[in-house]
């Protein structure tokens, strides 16, 4: 393999600048690592765009995702851009759907160097993930809810056994990897199956699914009760799966658990497409300062080095994914640059130059 073809959207604020500075990395360590080559294009998409050009996501840029080994994405939105309706550009949500990128993976770990959120020495083992079904729960309902004679509003949750099965499919095989690596492994179904029709069904779909996979460990949790484990005792969860808006939800209050959104990074993941971005916003209040921390895109570049590394069967993209994921820790646990964010005075460029000099200590060519 020669080369690999990455669809790059910066989108809106902040993520044009991370996405700068990820390019930036990416190119150092491919490099470094002596992987096949990553042909970066950019595209356009975004609020911004709409506002400019009437579409948030044009034909062309839909059709370069589709055609790409991946997509690498940066964030998308702005608060006062929005559609006739009062709803924002969501350019995220329209991919995931024409991608069909159903699995939404949150990796969560703590880094040495990052803020200490809980104060139990534990929380600093923690390292579990979130798989968020992406194509139906309550998501289903973007477009399609109805105000009643303006007094009643309606919006409906579609959960599908394909659907559940797929995505309970993917949190198994995931949690098969891990324990492979001797990393938590049990697998979560975080629902609310005690109130709600849907989420009964949802849980006994993922026990159809779990009753396939006999080697790893199962449990549940109702959504209310796992966002008390997240902050009461996360050094005990593995790999949890659930609905689409708990998930949106958890994966947030995730986050901070390990230093904020800018350490926050994530992947969407179809059957034939992957898509990584950062979980943070466009952050209007700093977007253009140059005091965003690059991390959570550095992060999800990662997360996608190691998916094409897999689907390529390229052990140089897994070394290099590694390298940055090394690079960052020990640009943050030795404070060689601190994030702004975390009181630091490091911005952007700082980050991203620290981060470089670090990898280049660390990578191995493969």
């Amino acid at each position: 393999m020669q080369s690999l073809d990455i669809a790059v959207l910066p989108g809106d604020g902040i993520g044009r600048e991370v996405m700068a500075a990820c390019l930036e990395l990416l190119e150092v360590a491919t490099k470094a690592c002596g992987t096949p080559k990553l042909v970066c294009t950019v595209h356009p998409a975004g609020a911004q765009h709409y506002a400019a050009h009437g579409e948030a996501l044009p034909d062309a840029t839909l059709a370069a995702c589709r055609r790409a080994d991946a997509v690498l994405f940066g964030a998308m939105g702005w608060p006062d851009i929005r559609y006739p309706d009062g709803t924002e550009p969501i350019p995220q949500l329209d991919l995931r759907m024409a991608l069909d990128l159903y699995a939404g993976v949150r990796p969560i770990r703590w880094f040495p160097g990052l803020p200490k959120v809980l104060s139990d020495p534990r929380a600093e083992t923690m390292d579990f993930v979130l798989v968020r079904e992406q194509t139906e729960g309550l998501f289903y309902s973007r477009g399609k809810g109805r105000v009643e004679n303006d007094s009643e509003a309606y919006d409906t949750m579609q959960i599908t056994r394909k659907g559940t099965s797929r995505v309970s499919e993917f949190a198994f095989r995931l949690a098969g990897q891990r324990k492979a690596q001797g990393r938590a492994s049990k697998v979560t179904c975080v629902d609310k199956s005690n109130v709600f029709t849907s989420m009964a069904f949802f849980r006994r779909v993922f026990d159809d699914v779990a009753a396939k996979h006999p080697g790893i460990a199962r449990d549940y949790a109702y959504v209310d009760a796992m966002a008390l484990d997240m902050v009461r005792k996360p050094w005990t969860l593995g790999v949890l799966v659930t609905e689409n808006m708990f998930g949106d939800i958890l994966s947030d209050l995730a986050a901070g658990l390990i230093g904020g959104m800018g350490m926050a990074s994530s992947g969407d993941i179809g059957d034939e497409h992957g898509l990584f971005q950062p979980a943070h916003g466009t952050a209007p209040d700093i977007a253009g300062q140059g005091k965003a921390n690059p991390s959570a895109m550095f992060l999800s570049a990662a997360l996608m080095l190691d998916w094409l590394a897999h689907r390529h069967n390229e052990e140089g993209l897994r070394t290099c994914a590694r390298a940055i994921e090394k690079a960052i820790e020990q640009v943050l646990s030795t404070r060689a640059a601190v994030p702004m964010e975390h009181g630091g005075s490091a911005g952007t460029a700082a980050m991203t130059a620290s981060v470089i000099a670090a990898l280049r200590k660390v990578a191995i060519p493969a």
